[in-house]
């Protein structure tokens, strides 16, 4: 058995969407903000089969890949890529001989970036203090601490921004994560209650929901600046809370993304 593929259209780029309004009594126009648009995907090709009834479990086989729920496409270039795409319109598959046939499949991926195929994640406890002098001493004394402070840090090696999930396990008592960038601003995600035992918070910057025990939604406990990973940049993501406690941590993923 045998798939040739023979084209592959729409992988190489997105369209973009975005308005131009005329400028009123002077030349030119005003540009809007301009977004990727999703991507429609044309997989065309070649069957070849050892004989009738093999291409025809082939041909079941490739209706059957391209579903109306979420699939994932994989192109295997030098750095592999994928994007999760459902079908769009019809599957077309021609009989060339009993042995042969061509197919031709239209998907389409609703968030338009290729992303590498492992997904990074780096994950924290709260920061804790070390340090310091134990009695008892002989004055006079100096008191030093250090703060090493629970930070993951998270690479985009793409060429645009990457959207990070966020996990909270708890406990902890109002937990903070800050997004420190390059050019030192920072982002800040606050959670205004506490995070239980055995309880987790998801946040996902994309959709921008945050999801107690993965169904409960606490979107409005959450004071958002939504952090993006920016492309070939590195971002340093903090974790804090009103009070220490061992148990918490936080985990965060992501995926380096190509337009």
């Amino acid at each position: 058995m045998a798939w040739v593929l023979q084209k592959l259209e729409g992988w190489d780029s997105s369209d973009s969407r975005g308005e131009v309004q005329q400028r009123e009594g002077s030349h030119g126009s005003w540009f809007a903000p301009v977004y990727l648009a999703d991507r429609p995907i044309t997989l065309e090709g070649l069957i070849i089969a050892p004989d009738r009834a093999a291409l025809e479990e082939a041909m079941e086989r490739l209706r059957a890949a391209a579903g109306l729920s979420d699939t994932v496409l994989v192109v295997w270039e030098t750095v592999a890529k994928r994007a999760v795409v459902r079908r769009s319109g019809r599957v077309v598959i021609q009989y060339v001989t009993d042995d042969k046939a061509t197919f031709s499949v239209l998907v389409t991926a609703a968030d338009p970036r290729r992303y590498e195929i492992d997904q990074q994640s780096g994950t924290t406890g709260l920061p804790v203090s070390s340090g310091g002098i134990t009695p008892p001493f002989t004055l006079p004394v100096t008191l030093s601490a250090v703060s090493v402070s629970g930070q993951v840090t998270a690479t985009n090696a793409g060429t645009v921004e990457s959207c990070p999930s966020i996990r909270i396990d708890g406990p902890v008592a109002n937990p903070v994560v800050l997004a420190q960038y390059q050019d030192s601003t920072v982002r800040q995600l606050r959670y205004g209650e506490t995070i239980a035992s055995g309880d987790y918070l998801t946040i996902d910057v994309d959709s921008k929901q945050a999801l107690l025990n993965g169904s409960a939604s606490r979107r409005r406990y959450l004071s958002a600046q939504w952090p993006v990973i920016p492309a070939n940049e590195s971002v340093i993501f903090q974790f804090s809370g009103d009070v220490y406690a061992p148990a918490a941590l936080m985990t965060v993923s992501w995926r380096s993304a190509w337009l």
